[in-house]
């Protein structure tokens, strides 16, 4: 923790390159990934503040819609595509994810009943992969896959895709090598950026 304090102290002695960011924010994209401590967006984009608007859950879930019930992860793309105005949304999975490497071994999550609960209401069943393979990459891009696939099933982004103001990108990230991998329609696979 020290090293983190000690960043966080001498963080703030440039305040004329912070000054511009309490005039508000005006992000392009809203970028959906896991919480894992692996996957950092703004180095793996490059991004500076301001210019991402994250949304990180356990397994990059995107819970059902559901307008009487409403949830912290449906309020921040609600934000984002309504009051911000993102043209694009990335849901980005990653290699070595837990919360899908437990979903397709089956693993017990009796200890962490949050999880298994988030997990079961959530999650679809991943593609089945191999369980012994660590990377789990096949069953994380088809969770990714299902991810973009609920979130057209919000009322503002189904209304943003019918106008053609907003584009939706399935990302797949190496932890292990710093690869990034795009979703293509086209091949129906996910190709190097």
């Amino acid at each position: 923790m020290q090293p983190l304090i000690d960043n966080a102290r001498t963080f703030g002695q440039r305040p004329e390159e912070f000054a511009g960011l309490a005039e508000g924010q005006s992000p392009e994209v809203l970028f959906i990934t896991c919480s894992d401590s692996r996957v950092v967006p703004a180095l793996i984009t490059g991004a500076r503040p301001g210019e991402l608007f994250e949304l990180r859950t356990a397994g990059n879930i995107v819970p059902p819609y559901a307008a009487e019930r409403p949830t912290g992860e449906a309020a921040t793309i609600e934000y984002a595509v309504q009051v911000l105005g993102v043209s694009d949304i990335v849901v980005c999975g990653h290699s070595h994810c837990g919360a899908v490497g437990a979903l397709v071994r089956g693993d017990d999550l009796t200890a962490v009943p949050a999880v298994r609960e988030w997990l079961a209401h959530a999650a679809d069943e991943p593609k089945p992969c191999d369980p012994a393979d660590p990377t789990v990459a096949e069953a994380v891009q088809h969770h990714v896959l299902a991810q973009l696939l609920r979130l057209r099933s919000y009322p503002c982004v189904e209304r943003r895709l019918a106008d053609g103001r907003i584009r939706l990108h399935g990302w797949y990230y190496e932890v292990h090598t710093g690869a990034v991998r795009q979703y293509r329609a086209q091949t129906d696979a996910f190709e190097a950026l």
